[in-house]
């Protein structure tokens, strides 16, 4: 895999393959922050139906001032809590009549997972290719 990467990174370049896991990114976290909205105002959560919203959406807003700031850890961190959303898509696809929605977010986070863990790579060797080293 390593050897594949390196290659990648020879053939296209930094700064182009980190545009592309950076636009992987975005779109992944926007669709999955959408289909969580989505699925959370199907549920019915008695009084205010708010709270399942929050409590799906909320640790993916708490990574959008790394994502702003394109901050490769925070990146790093995300590709982790993007794999406990994998884990309830596929959780959820179990659920009758929630199949296809449950995999539509198991496959929005991998590939939230995989944007961010290339992100992370490509956007430090960039940095640190930029200092010198």
């Amino acid at each position: 895999m390593r050897r594949w990467v390196e290659d990648l990174e020879a053939r296209h370049g930094l700064d182009f393959l980190t545009e592309r896991s950076r636009q992987l990114v975005l779109t992944s976290y926007v669709v999955l922050l959408a289909l969580l909205v989505w699925s959370g105002l199907a549920m019915e959560a008695g009084t205010n139906p708010l709270t399942p919203i929050l409590i799906r959406a909320l640790p993916l807003i708490l990574f959008l001032p790394s994502i702003i700031g394109q901050r490769p850890r925070g990146h790093a961190w995300l590709a982790f809590v993007s794999l406990l959303y994998f884990v309830q898509g596929v959780m959820v696809a179990t659920l009758p009549g929630q199949g296809l929605l449950g995999v539509a977010e198991a496959l929005v986070a991998l590939a939230l997972f995989t944007g961010c863990m290339f992100y992370a790579r490509f956007r430090s060797r960039q940095i640190k290719a930029a200092r010198g080293g």
